[in-house]
């Protein structure tokens, strides 16, 4: 019972099943997507041209029983940073995928004169005509999809800014309602796969061979010591602050910090942050009739997610995480849950990073488009991109895209990717990760906010510069769970508690036959690094872009009126090499 790649090519309208290549056998997620793209895609290529190519790998452990590992993994070259990216969902479609028996798919090549869907269904893998369900919003789209292949599908699609060639653009997935509001949103990659002429993949696991477990009593030791750890720690455990308040809880956590970048990351503070806070989400979802906590994958044991409603129950939006929060909120100068959760929503059915989009939106207000605060105003500037308006392609494009048309000087990226919800200034260590990534400004690729401000994996200054070794270790053992198929929040659990993270990896070997080690896990995290860092320096990216923009080196951040002052040195120690 082994697992095929599928290659999907779109100039000839095929697919294919292929065998997995020994030297992918023993790879999984962001491991894989990187090792095929550095293979198989010329660094060079403009990211919308017919040489680029985007895939999907769900993670090593992902279609099994394994706690909290729903996760799927897309990769391409990114037409935001310019290198290489993997983007990483939570969705049943990574579970299917890998109970369908597909290890990977890889889109190449463009259809020019329309978009297909995919169909992966009890041994067929067909290309249709997806003309019926382009140019619309995706709740529609995903509603009609399960309408006509059935309520259990998983779905894959990108959406209307894709369409538009937008490098705002995600990769959106169903949750388990069957919404559209699970995303592999960073990087653009919902742009490639618009630009391959692939709107939509649609995967029935029914008759599928399932993943093949080598060893099923270190299968069952492993898991039990992850699901213990993440049971017992006080973020991730039942009753816990992920499973009462969401990922949404660290607004009023950051913003005590003074690292909560509001109004375009003008200040860290602001006392009206707590009016979109997890407490107030939580408390409102409650009264509402909508749900939390919630899974955003079948088997997920964390639950951080969430349903949001309107008033009434109406209208399900599907989770608001903190950095959507943040990003659609107070980073635009908004305190009102409904204005962001409507936000939410247009990110959600025009295929849009939140991320990306809250940032495009505080830096479009800052151009003059718009008053900070102003909600309503913030959702016309969405319907622009619905419309494909001139304005709305600028906005589709993203933040440095946006900032430049406008003339703006305070732009929030780094690699042209939009920073996320943690100012540097004040948390010096996130700022090395956002630096030195290969992804561009992401937190998730080394999240130095653990031990910096939650005391986990133990306490450091987050005022300290000397930061390179701390976010080197993060960010190796970072690519090794997005490869794995586990969710990064179980590092919550695993940094404090050895035994669940020696689980995570016994789990690992039990799926492929190997005799990994810790260190062997995090060694192959390192690995991972390598080769996209290899692919970006080939791509033409420098150490010049392993920096923090360059207003946050100069104007101080209130309250806490401090700059970015890690050193250019201190950058490059991260990567001596």
């Amino acid at each position: 019972m082994t697992s095929k790649i599928l290659r999907v090519d779109m100039n000839e309208l095929k697919v294919s099943c292929e065998e997995v290549p020994e030297r992918w056998r023993n790879l999984g997620g962001r491991a894989l997507t990187s090792t095929i793209v550095a293979e198989e895609v010329p660094p060079t290529c403009h990211p919308l041209g017919p040489r680029n190519k985007l895939v999907f790998a769900s993670g090593i452990v992902t279609g099994t029983s394994a706690p909290t590992s729903g996760r799927i993994s897309v990769g391409g070259k990114s037409p935001l940073t310019g290198g290489i990216k993997e983007a990483n969902a939570g969705t049943s479609f990574a579970q299917k995928l890998a109970r369908a028996g597909i290890k990977a798919i890889i889109v190449q090549g463009m259809s020019k004169d329309k978009y297909y869907l995919l169909n992966i269904a009890k041994g067929k893998r067909d290309l249709i005509e997806a003309t019926p369900w382009c140019g619309r919003g995706l709740y529609e789209a995903f509603a009609q999809l399960r309408e006509k292949f059935g309520k259990d599908v998983a779905i894959c699609a990108t959406g209307i800014a894709g369409e538009l060639s937008g490098a705002a653009a995600g990769v959106a997935f169903n949750d388990i309602e069957g919404l559209s509001s699970r995303y592999a949103g960073r990087g653009g990659l919902g742009a490639v796969m618009a630009t391959r002429g692939l709107k939509f993949i649609v995967v029935d696991d029914e008759g599928g061979p399932g993943v093949e477990i080598k060893d099923k009593e270190l299968f069952k030791k492993g898991t039990k010591k992850l699901t213990d750890a993440l049971t017992t720690h006080g973020v991730t455990k039942p009753g816990g602050t992920l499973n009462t308040y969401g990922t949404d809880a660290l607004i009023n956590v950051i913003n005590e910090a003074g690292a909560l970048p509001h109004r375009n990351f003008s200040s860290g503070y602001d006392e009206l942050a707590p009016l979109v806070g997890g407490e107030k989400k939580a408390e409102t979802i409650k009264k509402r009739g909508g749900e939390r906590p919630h899974m955003c994958s079948p088997g997920c044991i964390i639950q951080c997610s969430e349903v949001w409603v309107k008033e009434g129950g109406k209208d399900p939006v599907g989770v608001l995480e903190y950095e959507s929060v943040w990003a659609l909120g107070p980073n635009c100068g908004i305190y009102n849950l409904d204005d962001v959760g409507e936000l939410n929503r247009a990110c959600n059915d025009l295929g849009v990073d939140t991320i990306e989009m809250g940032d495009t939106i505080a830096v479009a207000m800052e151009g003059g488009l718009a008053k900070f605060g102003d909600g309503k105003k913030a959702l016309e500037l969405m319907e622009e991109i619905r419309k494909g308006t001139p304005l709305g392609r600028i906005l589709a494009n993203g933040t440095e895209f946006t900032g430049k048309a406008l003339g703006v000087t305070r732009i929030p990226t780094v690699k042209g990717q939009g920073i996320p919800a943690y100012d540097p200034r004040p948390i010096k260590g996130i700022g090395v990760t956002y630096a030195t990534t290969p992804m561009g400004a992401d937190h998730t690729a080394g999240y130095a906010i653990a031990p910096e401000i939650l005391g986990v994996g133990g306490k450091v200054d987050p005022l300290d510069t000397k930061k390179a070794d701390l976010s080197r270790g993060l960010q190796q053992a970072t690519a090794f769970i997005d490869t794995s198929g586990y969710c990064l929040f179980i590092a919550f659990a695993v940094m404090d508690i050895p035994e669940g993270l020696e689980g995570a990896v016994e789990s690992c070997n039990a799926v492929l036959g190997t005799k990994w080690t810790v260190n062997d896990a995090v060694a192959l995290g390192a690995k991972v690094l390598d080769i996209e860092r290899n692919f970006n320096k080939a791509a033409g990216l420098t150490r010049a872009h392993d920096r923090i923009p360059e207003f946050m080196k100069l104007e101080p951040l209130p309250p806490k009126n401090v700059v970015y002052d890690v050193t250019d040195a201190e950058l490059d120690k991260v990567y001596p090499n």
